[in-house]
């Protein structure tokens, strides 16, 4: 979904920014947007195709980053372990990683989100909605958070950058060659409904009526 979503905005480069910021906040709400993704791509698309937008781009991407990890705070903190309760929200905090990050905020605090600025695959999340569910001061949550976020969107987004700026040729190969995937399996998946739609109206036609 992510990658799928990267590509649509570089044909949308020009108001990029925008999209990207959205697609972070939702990310805060347990939307299936990679952050990591998301930063990468943005780098990406500043590197190859609008340069001139390289810090427009960052500030945005930082700004995404940082206002979802409230919106998974304060969904923590209202809800509390009723979040348990839901599907959406079970795979991101099963008992054990809910268990250990509780145990970890408590014992290294401001390390805990510096390193798991770092970490993908639910643990960002999970760190956010556990320091909501405990109750941590949101002050405190704020400045952590403010410095763990700044430091991690940097580093990636400026090295993604700089690997964009490297190899642009490559990219532009890559992204054209993604784009005929896409079309050629969109074209497929249509084929293939328009064919079932009609085999299931013909079986239904020929099916007896029932009394």
């Amino acid at each position: 979904m992510t990658t799928l979503f990267i590509v649509w905005l570089f044909s949308h480069a020009l108001y990029a920014h925008y999209f990207i910021f959205g697609a972070l906040l939702l990310s805060g709400l347990n939307i299936p947007f990679s952050e990591d993704l998301l930063i990468i791509g943005s780098a990406l698309l500043a590197s190859v195709i609008v340069p001139q937008n390289v810090y427009l781009i960052y500030l945005w991407v930082f700004l995404g980053c940082f206002f979802s990890d409230p919106l998974s705070y304060f969904l923590g903190r209202i809800m509390g372990v009723k979040l348990l309760k839901y599907k959406w929200f079970k795979k991101t905090l099963p008992d054990a990683r809910l268990k250990k990050v509780t145990s970890f905020l408590q014992k290294y605090g401001f390390w805990t989100f510096l390193v798991g600025r770092f970490v993908p695959f639910g643990i960002r999340n999970c760190l956010f909605l556990t320091a909501g569910i405990g109750k941590m001061p949101f002050s405190r949550f704020a400045l952590t958070d403010l410095f763990a976020s700044l430091l991690s969107s940097s580093s990636l987004f400026f090295l993604a950058y700089t690997f964009g700026k490297s190899y642009q040729a490559l990219i532009y190969h890559f992204l054209e060659t993604f784009h005929l995937v896409v079309f050629g399996l969109l074209l497929v998946g249509l084929s293939l409904g328009f064919w079932l739609y009609k085999k299931r109206k013909k079986n239904a036609e020929k099916a007896p009526l029932s009394n």
